[in-house]
């Protein structure tokens, strides 16, 4: 089943413990690697030194960007919802909760995926 993706979405609070919990492991390695490394770093731990900046940057703006459409989509949903005349209602009350859950969670995404992935892959590399 390693090759397989999950079918269910992780809800932004799934993601955080998933983020927790991947997060301490890779920075604990990285800063092991680092210190191993020392003043003359190998092309190897270089490329990992620089990938890990910019990984960073990436799942930044790969966040903001998600963030950003979910909230605008959120946004025309309720200006439509407004324009009908209808009064809120609890049900808007909990499609606007929806909507945040949504948007956190399309923002963590990528920095939560790229976390676990390296999580994976740097245990991978201390069997190695």
């Amino acid at each position: 089943m390693a090759g397989k993706r999950r079918s269910r979405r992780t809800s932004s609070v799934g993601q955080m413990l998933e983020l927790g919990m991947a997060a301490p492991q890779v920075v604990a390695h990285r800063l092991a690697r680092m210190a191993a490394a020392g003043a003359a770093p190998s092309a190897r731990d270089r490329k990992e030194f620089v990938g890990m900046v910019l990984e960073k940057q990436a799942a930044f703006a790969q966040g903001w960007t998600a963030m950003w459409i979910e909230g605008w989509l959120a946004q025309q949903k309720f200006a439509l919802a407004w324009m009908s005349g209808k009064p809120w209602t609890s049900r808007d009350t909990a499609r606007a909760s929806a909507a945040l859950e949504r948007i956190a969670t399309r923002g963590i995404a990528p920095v939560h995926r790229k976390a676990v992935a390296n999580a994976r892959r740097l245990a991978r590399s201390r069997q190695d």
